[in-house]
């Protein structure tokens, strides 16, 4: 059963990309959520909340606008304690093995999957988890993906 107590913020320029993610989390069972679409309004809902945000989704060319290192915010705030940073070619940011220390997530899907939202929740929501495949190397339809020791598929880096 999914912890509905769990505070995610959302962050993208296109309201389609917001609304898609949104939803995923609903289906999954997780309602506290905050969609935003510019980046200053992230950096005041981190800066001046009250308590830590559990997850922050973004877009990586939201960053790339204001000319913010979003990898190096997010890993230095203890306001947000997990994020997901997608569309991450935008970024040049090389993949990095899987660490025991999982805060940050980086995609490089131009906007994650059911699957991805999936996997990254069964792993943050301690009280949710799921089954997952063992780690390595399994094929997909566009190309070989990386499965973490703990089964986020995320053809990416998490550090």
């Amino acid at each position: 059963m999914p912890n509905k107590t769990l505070r995610i913020l959302i962050a993208d320029e296109q309201h389609f990309h917001r609304m898609k993610i949104e939803r995923v989390l609903n289906q999954l069972g997780y309602y506290r959520i905050a969609p935003m679409y510019r980046l200053v309004e992230v950096l005041n809902v981190v800066e001046y909340g009250s308590e830590p945000m559990d997850l922050l989704i973004i877009n990586a060319s939201l960053g790339l606008q204001a000319r913010l290192d979003i990898v190096a915010f997010c890993m230095d705030n203890p306001q947000i304690r997990h994020v997901l940073v997608y569309d991450s070619e935008l970024l040049g940011v090389p993949s990095i093995p899987l660490g025991p220390q999982r805060k940050l997530y980086i995609s490089s899907l131009p906007l994650p999957d059911h699957e991805t939202i999936g996997r990254l929740m069964a792993a943050i929501d301690t009280g949710h988890r799921s089954k997952i495949p063992a780690a390595g190397k399994f094929p997909s339809s566009s190309n070989e993906e990386e499965i973490a020791p703990d089964g986020i598929r995320l053809n990416a880096v998490v550090r």
